[in-house]
């Protein structure tokens, strides 16, 4: 796609985004399958439900602007989903594994918070204050998704020490 506007890279981002929840939908049951603490395995359960909404949200934007959905493959997104990926094959379960586990989701949320936060400001910038409200409300639930793996983090961490 040729991006010659700002609405052309906000559809092209949005696309890559809209990718990048997709394959979290597939990733984020094997996290939570190779989780050994249940507050982690319960974490990414409820993430997941939090992303399919994401996925919906992203729909009503797409509508909202008037173009087609579409998925963009999100190369960022499939190379930190092989990282997660290795992870779990190459570690055997435990509380070592809950904290790399936790590294990989936290890599993926900060990629979310930037994609998600570029885009609401351009759909700021362009005045599509629905979507722009839409983009803001999903950036809010990935901070707080970090937030809540940090805090995982300060007592799995621990656990793995030992």
């Amino acid at each position: 796609m040729s991006l010659s506007t700002l609405h052309d890279l906000m559809i092209d981002e949005l696309k890559d985004i809209y990718d990048a929840e997709h394959q979290m939908t597939k990733a984020l049951p094997k996290m939570a399958k190779a989780a050994s603490s249940t507050e982690l395995k319960s974490g990414f359960e409820q993430h997941l439900s939090q992303t399919e909404k994401h996925i919906e949200r992203l729909e009503q934007v797409f509508e909202i602007l008037g173009e087609k959905k579409g998925r963009k493959t999100c190369v960022a997104m499939e190379g930190l989903v092989k990282e997660g990926e290795e992870l779990i094959k190459e570690n055997k379960k435990g509380e070592v594994l809950d904290a790399a586990l936790i590294v990989a989701a936290q890599k993926v949320e900060h990629y979310e918070m930037a994609a998600y936060g570029s885009v609401r400001t351009y759909a700021q910038l362009m005045g599509y204050k629905d979507a722009a409200k839409l983009l803001q409300t999903t950036l809010d639930e990935e901070g707080a998704a970090d937030e809540k793996l940090t805090r995982m983090a300060q007592s799995l961490n621990v656990e793995a020490m030992a």
